[in-house]
């Protein structure tokens, strides 16, 4: 089996690494960096860069896709050649995933016209203009399509297909070895829960980011 995650300028180093230290542990399988150019790839923040192994054309029928998000995404959904690629790669994968907003450029290449999908709650309009229909679940399947919401929801999504892929006991496995066990300091991870001041301030922020 083949994971293959994509990179590309500005997309954010967790919604990559999550998937990788959590999906990437299917039993026996390659898990591959691929982007437009094999290389260095720089995060949103240009302080990171994580390898691409390889290029998109070196990986035409990965088992499964990864794409991150990121500020990136939205310049990026105009057609080009990952747009292309992820066509062609979606045709033949077993499971095409998204973390984040990620699921933009799915949308923008026209795999998730109808279906169940989510984002960063910052997205979740754009993502509807695209053709899906969008929900504030942190992890949606649908089908083989398989997205998750904000930036640290790549992890549950990463243990969510892991349980499919490799069963429960392996996730499992896999969550105690991560000790991934959330206990954050504050009840502030969505809009639902956050003080409305706060929400707010994030809008006005990532609003600039998300056009």
């Amino acid at each position: 089996m083949q994971i293959a995650i994509v990179l590309y300028d500005r997309f954010t180093a967790l919604d990559a690494v999550g998937p990788y230290e959590t999906l990437g542990r299917v039993p026996g399988a390659e898990t591959v960096f691929v982007a437009e150019q094999a290389g260095p790839v720089r995060n949103d923040s240009g302080n990171l860069a994580l390898t691409a192994d390889r290029a998109l054309a070196d990986v035409p029928h990965p088992d499964i896709i990864v794409v991150p998000g990121g500020p990136g995404p939205l310049p990026l959904a105009a057609d080009g050649p990952l747009l292309t690629w992820l066509r062609t790669a979606d045709a033949t994968s077993t499971w095409t995933t998204s973390v984040c907003t990620g699921s933009l450029l799915l949308a923008a290449a026209g795999l998730l016209e109808g279906r169940r999908a989510t984002s960063h709650w910052l997205a979740l309009e754009e993502l509807k203009r695209h053709g899906a229909e969008p929900t504030g679940e942190r992890v949606v399947t649908d089908g083989k399509y398989v997205t998750a919401a904000g930036v640290s929801s790549g992890i549950d999504m990463g243990l969510t297909l892991l349980g499919r892929i490799a069963g429960d006991d392996h996730a499992r496995l896999v969550q105690l070895a991560t000790e991934y066990d959330p206990q954050p300091p504050y009840d502030a991870g969505s809009p639902a829960k956050a003080p409305a001041h706060l929400v707010e301030l994030l809008r006005s922020d990532l609003d600039l980011t998300l056009t």
